[in-house]
């Protein structure tokens, strides 16, 4: 489990091709991580496989499975990019973003940056296009999950939606270098799942094609 607050960002340091996987190595400073443990990359929940201690630095190393790549941006990733990452959360820690399980729902690309004049003052937005599959999930004012980062919904028209990045988000995260285009991993939010799967499942659900 998750908050959506990231904490760092970090540099892939490799990328390995290996039957059934891709294993990509970063380097963190924390002392407190051991196999086995969960760490989200970019929303991602992944698994520690193996850490190599240096002095300072903990190289990490985690395996990703074909259909992870698939469904996410993580399949696009390339050495030397830069990914967002967060420890699990612990139990008496304080939920300061909401409930994220690190499991993608999938990839919606952003469409359009609005950023304020000067480039120095005040919020960015961007807007996103979500799947049909994605879109029932949005709420206005509601959260969501981008590329790990726990965002509030804005505003909504039809299958697009919008989010503010404030300065603190657009300086401990990568997504203020994201360019139009970019697939980002969309983690809706819990309870709206929940709630939508519930309505389908007793056919009280009806979808907005529109």
């Amino acid at each position: 489990m998750f908050t959506g607050i990231i904490e760092r960002t970090v540099t892939i340091t490799g990328l390995s091709t290996h039957p059934g996987f891709k294993r990509m190595k970063i380097q963190v400073p924390w002392t407190d991580i051991r196999d086995g443990q969960s760490l989200a990359v970019n929303g991602v929940c992944l698994t520690i496989s193996h850490i190599e201690t240096q002095i300072d630095v903990q190289t990490i190393s985690l395996d990703v499975i074909p259909e992870t790549l698939a469904r996410t941006n993580l399949g696009r990733l390339e050495k030397g990019d830069i990914v967002n990452v967060e420890r699990a959360v612990r139990l008496g820690d304080r939920m300061d973003g909401h409930f994220v399980q690190g499991h993608v729902d999938g990839v919606a690309p952003i469409i359009e940056q609005i950023i304020p004049e000067g480039n120095d003052r005040g919020e960015w937005r961007i807007v996103v296009e979500a799947s049909a599959d994605l879109a029932k999930f949005l709420i206005p004012k509601g959260s969501i999950c981008l590329d790990g980062v726990s965002l509030t919904i804005a505003a909504i028209q039809g299958r697009r939606f919008e989010v503010a990045l404030i300065p603190t988000t657009l300086k401990v995260t990568n997504l203020g270098s994201r360019a139009v285009g970019w697939p980002l991993n969309v983690e809706a939010d819990i309870f709206s799942k929940t709630i939508v799967s519930y309505l389908e499942r007793r056919g009280d659900w009806v979808e907005d094609r529109g």
